[in-house]
């Protein structure tokens, strides 16, 4: 039977539920309809008290490490955050900056993120998908942003925002096979030097 494949979330919101929490596990639920996954959540509210006064990887404490460490063996992120004045989390961003800048290298990342109108949409394509490209990621074509109008409380109820989730989700299940192994020589190379 083969191995799941660890999917790490990174949420980058700083309330205890959000839509961008809510958004994350709807993609969560429509990639394992595609492939087997186990999942880990990195929730930026959980992170602050440890990653916030880290100015570099070497001053993170055990938790703030450990977040790092999954982030960078994942075989699939799934970046989500909330846009705030048309670009991402301070926090999010925070813990991106403290990433081994070759950490990601041809890893798939699904992005995601929500707003409060539409008028955010790109800032998906004009912020994180540049962001996750300093990396040298592999991202997942369809980004999914939803905003205020796409949820009833916490739950997806736009039926065209399901169809860009399951859309991005089964995009990012076909990236999983074919970049597993060549994650796996990436990783070795990269540990040889």
């Amino acid at each position: 039977m083969p191995q799941p494949f660890k999917v790490v979330a990174i949420i980058g919101s700083s309330s205890e539920r959000s839509r961008t929490q809510a958004l994350v596990e709807s993609i969560v639920a429509s990639l394992a309809e595609h492939v087997q996954i186990e999942v880990e959540t990195l929730s930026i509210r959980a992170l602050a008290p440890h990653i916030a006064v880290a100015g570099d990887r070497a001053s993170l404490g055990p938790v703030g490490a450990a977040a790092l460490t999954s982030i960078e063996e994942a075989d699939l992120l799934i970046a989500a955050t909330p846009i705030y004045k048309g670009t991402f989390a301070g926090l999010f961003k925070h813990l991106i900056d403290l990433i081994a800048p070759n950490a990601l290298v041809g890893r798939p990342v699904l992005l995601a993120a929500t707003g409060g109108s539409d008028r955010h949409a790109l800032s998906v394509d004009h912020a994180l998908r540049p962001l996750f490209a300093f990396f040298r990621t592999h991202t997942v074509p369809s980004a999914v942003y939803a905003s205020e109008a796409d949820f009833d409380g916490l739950t997806v109820r736009n039926p065209a925002l399901q169809a860009r989730i399951d859309e991005a989700a089964l995009q990012a299940a076909r990236l999983l096979p074919s970049h597993a192994p060549a994650l796996a020589r990436v990783d070795a190379v990269a540990a040889a030097a």
